[in-house]
């Protein structure tokens, strides 16, 4: 006898008894593993057709499912805010009624902002606002003016489309649903559990491994296309300490060398950190990284240009709860004019983009914030999981991309910033408001931010794979299968730079997103039917 069934309610889901995999359900951990390695194999034999092929596939899927993105996530959004005020569901502990939060409330938001977008706020907290700010739907229809006062406001709206409610509700949507399944419901924290409501006993078979899987595969290309940015923005800011010229080429942008050597580093981090598991590594981690987050976010405050943050703080808030239901809701098409074609555009290389990322990080995100929530009430977890993230990249988002806003404004910058690379515009920044001696001091400050954020998200990842693969184990941490994950991860993203770079794993996010936003769809009808029907 090799198998062994962990029988859970409705859910049973069959584990290696001895080998290998013993703990693992064979299924979901290899076949991941022979689809990845396949893609690896066929990048790094011929880089140059696949980098096409990957470009081909992405503009055919936001051409055909770029409408589904913009809408399935608004839904996302409506359903995880409806949970969250519904005083009926709102109550809803995600646990026994006696349970009550492992973690400190500041624990508990740094784990979940640590593995939720940490690295994104420190690459785009200047480069959102700043490109927005030269261009978005409202220059482009001729409702203001790039790069100029006009167009301050329109650029924190649509910023805050990206970074507000609906990322957080992605994660939410996973997150409630695991937790309220797993810990109020008896079923195994794995993501066919989410399912069990609407399919019963049909969670156990190759329905629940299929289920699995594209979740296996949504967390690796998700997880992936983060730590290319944030190797990238590690090799920026290492060669804004030392000027190594061989960090950065001649346009500004960090070389693949860089960006490989940073790589190496990241993985075998996160590995050991993986490997000493959630109460130790990960949380060390996420709090180290939310107190270099205030101290990172309290110089601006102090230094950048905060008279002007300020207003656009309270603006923000405004403007983006004022105009969220039609930048939600919108889907622009080519019409054959200029305007609709740029629209397209635009919205296919940031919208679609961001929900095809959310969504890919939602399985490991969400089943990690599953984690680290029992005992929390469903409102506690909106709040806590989307309302106060949300106001905390609006921080990020102001007083970082503010003072560069305000750079480009004053003629100070003169076109440094906008024109930087995006791993690169954040140091542009601190290089104009210090001297070269503190400018170095900050970069070395947001280095080890960046680090601890880069491990923190990818141990956390590998530890959400290996909870799939062994049935919900959640304490099933092998040395040597978290070692294969990183070894995985490590080839994956090296072949895709040097395949096509950024553009590359973007490609094969928006295209591996795609199967996992059904069944977030689905998860979210279960979860409603799992409520409204409880005991």
């Amino acid at each position: 006898m090799h198998d062994s069934q962990q029988a859970t309610s409705d859910v049973g889901i069959n584990t290696q008894e001895s080998g290998f995999y013993r703990g693992f359900n064979r299924t979901i951990a290899i076949l991941p593993k022979l689809f990845i390695g396949a893609l690896i194999l066929w990048v790094a034999t011929s880089p140059s057709n696949a980098g096409k092929v990957l470009l081909a596939a992405q503009n055919w899927s936001t051409n055909n499912f770029g409408g589904w993105y913009i809408w399935v996530t608004a839904f996302y959004t409506i359903v995880c805010l409806t949970l969250g005020l519904w005083p009926r569901t709102a109550r809803v502990r995600l646990g026994k009624p006696e349970d009550r939060p492992e973690f400190s409330f500041f624990t508990w938001l740094s784990m979940m902002f640590g593995a939720g977008i940490g690295i994104g706020m420190l690459t785009y907290s200047t480069a959102e606002p700043i490109f927005h700010f030269a261009s978005n739907p409202d220059t482009i229809q001729g409702l203001s003016t790039g790069l100029d006062a006009d167009n301050v406001r329109n650029a924190y709206k649509w910023a805050m489309l990206h970074y507000g409610f609906t990322p957080w509700a992605c994660y939410g949507v996973v997150g409630i649903s695991l937790g309220y399944l797993s810990y109020n419901r008896g079923l195994p924290l794995t993501m066919r559990s989410a399912l069990q409501p609407l399919f019963g006993r049909a969670m156990s078979g190759p329905l629940g491994h299929l289920v699995d899987i594209v979740a296996i595969l949504a967390t690796i290309v998700g997880l992936s296309v983060t730590i290319g940015y944030g190797v990238s923005q590690l090799a920026s800011g290492i060669f804004n300490i030392s000027a190594a010229a061989w960090l950065v080429d001649e346009a500004g942008k960090p070389t693949l060398t860089a960006q490989l050597m940073g790589l190496m580093v990241i993985v075998t981090a996160s590995c050991l950190s993986a490997m000493s598991g959630l109460q130790r590594g990960i949380k060390w981690l996420s709090n180290i990284n939310m107190g270099l987050s205030v101290f990172l976010i309290a110089f601006f405050i102090l230094f950048g240009a905060t008279f002007f943050a300020f207003k656009a703080f309270f603006y923000a808030i405004w403007d983006y709860l004022i105009a969220m239901p039609e930048m939600s809701f919108t889907v622009w098409q080519n019409d054959g004019t200029s305007t609709g074609a740029a629209l397209q555009k635009w919205q296919g290389g940031w919208s679609i983009f961001y929900w095809a990322w959310w969504i890919a990080f939602a399985p490991f995100v969400g089943l990690f914030l599953a984690r680290v929530s029992k005992g929390r009430t469903i409102r506690e977890y909106v709040l806590g999981a989307m309302i106060i993230p949300s106001l905390i990249c609006l921080v990020w988002f102001t007083f970082i991309g503010a003072t560069a806003i305000d750079l480009e404004l004053s003629g100070i910058a003169k076109g440094a910033i906008v024109n930087a690379d995006i791993s690169a515009q954040l140091f542009a920044t601190i290089n104009l408001i210090l001297s070269p001696k503190l400018a170095v001091a900050l970069s070395l400050v947001i280095v080890v931010l960046l680090l601890t954020f880069l491990v923190t998200s990818a141990d956390s990842g590998i530890l959400i794979i290996n909870t799939l693969a062994s049935g919900g184990n959640q304490n099933h941490k092998s040395p040597k299968h978290v070692i294969i994950w990183g070894i995985i991860f490590s080839c994956l993203i090296g072949v895709l730079l040097a395949a096509g770079g950024m553009d590359a794993l973007r490609s094969v996010m928006i295209i591996g997103a795609l199967p996992f936003s059904i069944v977030m769809a689905l998860m979210a009808l279960s979860l409603m039917k799992a409520l409204l029907t409880k005991d």
